[in-house]
């Protein structure tokens, strides 16, 4: 988009978050290796290796023998979905591991099972795709990489209205273990999946991987990679990393009160209730500038910005990409009410209202997150 920039940031505060952002990227070029190495180059290693490398060190984020679940939006088509270029450099990330990938990926989302582009929820195969080629869908893009790697998809909008028990309860069925009582300020029932793999792997969104010879869970090698579109939201304001776990929860089993939960903090008591993200990625590449609409988005709709954004802070980064990113784009295409999309609008359900309850109920879970730009590092590189 034409006049569209964003600069490098330090923080002037600590303990600070960190916020990385490429640009010059479609997707389906080198944008994530860039952004492991713009990562990297500030002490975030994509891979955990004994071995110290380019993109490795000790404290790396994804092991080996990591199952890792990448969640995308599959709710929507043309742009409204997850760029699958994007998509595909992920998984190819993830299982060209130094060390010999010995691991699992797996591409899931919860389109709940009802509106959506279809109507009927969610897809990982649509015929209009958000990608260079639009024919390329998740699914087609994970068939690329069968018999190679361990890579699979699944819709959990199949389970939604499954209601199961932990595989220690002696539950071996695949569908949404739901909460009894409420959770946190947001009052929120938390729900979540619980699957076998189409690999055969048995995954507690919770506890971890199951291992059935031991009755027991590996909740160390279970990782999530989550990859949401940066976009306005015609109820919510925007959509990016804290909402997009609403693709996690069952509404169904719920009674429809995850949705409204959004706006009391509830995404924030998922994350803290469930497993955090590994890494947050925000898919800018085509973004919905146009406040007040969204989540659908039309190739017609779509702005093209060509970015995408990581950080380990879910908060932190919607603050920022909101502020100077969606934002930016807005004012770009010739909008001048932009109250629907700024984080500093803390107006009772608005999105800096719910970002802001979101944030309180990751720290009142113990994590430390931010919505103070001062306390916020951004580092930026183009291709």
């Amino acid at each position: 988009m034409e006049g569209f920039k964003i600069e490098d940031k330090r923080a002037g505060s600590e303990p600070a978050s960190d916020i990385f952002a490429v640009t010059g990227t479609s997707g389906h070029d080198g944008g994530f290796k860039a952004l492991m190495g713009l990562m990297a180059d500030k002490g975030l290693k994509f891979y955990r290796s004994g071995e110290e490398g380019e993109h490795s060190g000790p404290e790396g984020l994804i092991p080996r023998d990591a199952v890792v679940i990448i969640k995308v939006n599959s709710q929507w088509d043309e742009r409204g979905g997850t760029n699958t270029d994007l998509v595909e450099s992920i998984i190819r990330a993830v299982t060209e591991h130094p060390d010999v990938y010995a691991g699992e990926v797996v591409v899931a989302d919860n389109g709940q099972a009802q509106y959506g582009s279809t109507r009927r929820g969610g897809s990982l195969d649509y015929e209009r795709n958000n990608a260079k080629d639009t024919s390329r869908s998740i699914q087609k893009v994970v068939d690329g990489f069968s018999g190679v790697h361990r890579v699979s998809t699944y819709l959990w909008d199949t389970i939604t209205t499954t209601k199961v028990d932990e595989y220690f309860m002696g539950d071996d069925g695949d569908g949404y273990f739901v909460d009894e009582g409420a959770s946190g300020s947001s009052a929120l029932r938390v729900s979540y999946p619980k699957f076998k793999t189409g690999h055969g792997t048995r995954v507690s969104l919770r506890h971890g991987v199951w291992l059935p010879d031991v009755s027991g869970y590996d909740g160390e090698r279970l990782k999530v990679i989550n990859v949401p579109v940066l976009k306005a939201h015609f109820i919510y304001g925007v959509t990016a990393s804290v909402k997009h776990y609403m693709g996690v929860v069952s509404d169904k089993l719920t009674g429809g009160d995850s949705h409204r939960s959004v706006r009391r903090g509830g995404m924030g008591t998922e994350m803290a209730a469930t497993r955090m993200p590994t890494l947050n990625v925000l898919d800018a590449i085509w973004v919905n500038a146009d406040p007040g609409s969204g989540p659908s988005s039309p190739y017609a709709q779509a702005t093209r910005l060509n970015t995408v954004m990581a950080g380990t802070d879910p908060v932190a980064l919607d603050y920022w990409a909101s502020k100077n990113v969606l934002m930016q784009a807005a004012r770009l295409k010739g909008h001048s009410d932009l109250s629907k999309i700024d984080p500093d609008n803390t107006e009772e359900g608005s999105f800096g209202s719910w970002l802001k309850l979101s944030a309180k109920e990751l720290e009142d879970a113990g994590h430390r997150f931010t919505l103070d730009e001062e306390r916020m590092n951004v580092y930026t590189a183009s291709l």
